[in-house]
């Protein structure tokens, strides 16, 4: 991996509701090199967008450390925080609660640049059109308003949003999820070449591992607010190690016809955060299961040159 961008150590993000302590995050740690592109998976709750929002301290983190490029981001100050936001920018999930019905897409695309002091307002709108033109908009976009485009459209606009700060680091919340499965092939090529012409660093968040496959260069695979298993695509998709990214991969349909999978159905539902199982969080829905599993968290350890997996069987491998 290349020098570290962005390198996460022992997170942690508790919530308390009506007295009961909510762990949503625990211990994670990762890094993330420079013009790279990291997936990050898990079924729903697993505390995907929890961290995603925690790096750009759009919420809080309960503990841990975040350095960004050297630059500890949990110790910054607001005004400190906001002069690295520039470098920092994050593309929303829904693309059309994320853009104001009331502002037009020239008033969307220059409000941070506003907000950080940058150029006049004639440069700020130049930059708002060569956004544009880099998400393939026309720049007669910037005088209308978001409830007149699609939701491909307003997805891009979201991106150029990102864009027009110039930052190193994107993260990317279930970009495409929203869209109609003809459009989300379009805007991923989209972002996958921006991110090789900008050379962006991007924390690709997604529960669809087709697409994690297609556009990124190592995959994290999270449950229940904990890291189950890191490792580079090609050899997370060849050699999965973890039961639980193996009953993921179970689920992708193929292309082809002809090929079956061995699919493994994970029984029940993703415990409670206020009440997680002891030992390893997975141990209740894995099929591998041991006594053991439930007496102490697993550490992530690693099994081959850059795979690191949180589980104790080693004869599953």
């Amino acid at each position: 991996m290349s020098e570290p961008l962005l390198s996460v150590r022992d997170l942690e993000k508790h919530y308390t509701s009506r007295g009961t302590k909510l762990t949503i995050l625990q211990g994670i740690s990762f890094d993330i090199g420079k013009g790279e592109v990291v997936g990050l998976v898990g079924e729903s709750g697993s505390g995907k967008t929890t961290i995603g929002r925690s790096i750009l301290r759009l919420i809080e983190p309960s503990a841990g450390s975040i350095r960004f490029d050297g630059t500890e981001i949990t110790a910054l100050s607001g005004s400190a925080m906001r002069r690295t936001r520039p470098r920092m920018q994050y593309i929303f999930q829904d693309p059309f609660a994320s853009l104001s019905p009331r502002m037009t897409i020239g008033e969307i695309l220059t409000e941070g640049l506003k907000i950080q002091n940058i150029g006049t307002r004639k440069e700020r709108l130049e930059r708002a059109r060569q956004a544009l033109e880099r998400v393939d908009l026309p720049a007669d976009a910037i005088n209308r308003y978001a409830h007149e485009f699609s939701g491909g459209q307003r997805q891009r606009i979201g991106i150029a949003r990102a864009l027009t700060l110039g930052p190193e680091f994107i993260v990317a919340d279930e970009p495409v999820s929203a869209l109609d499965v003809s459009i989300q092939a379009q805007v991923i090529n989209l972002l996958r070449d921006l991110q090789q012409r900008l050379g962006l660093t991007m924390l690709f968040i997604s529960h669809d591992l087709a697409v994690v496959e297609y556009i990124c260069d190592r995959v994290i695979v999270l449950y229940l607010g904990r890291v189950m298993e890191i490792a580079s695509s090609a050899d997370l998709y060849a050699r999965p190690q973890h039961p639980y990214t193996r009953a993921l991969l179970s689920a992708i349909p193929s292309p082809d016809p002809d090929v079956r999978r061995d699919r493994q159905i994970l029984k029940g539902d993703i415990p409670s955060p206020a009440n997680p199982p002891s030992g390893c969080v997975f141990r209740t829905r894995c099929p591998h299961a041991l006594p053991a599993c439930g007496e102490a968290v697993p550490e992530l350890r690693q099994t081959a040159p850059g795979h690191f997996k949180a589980c104790i069987r080693d004869d599953l491998d």
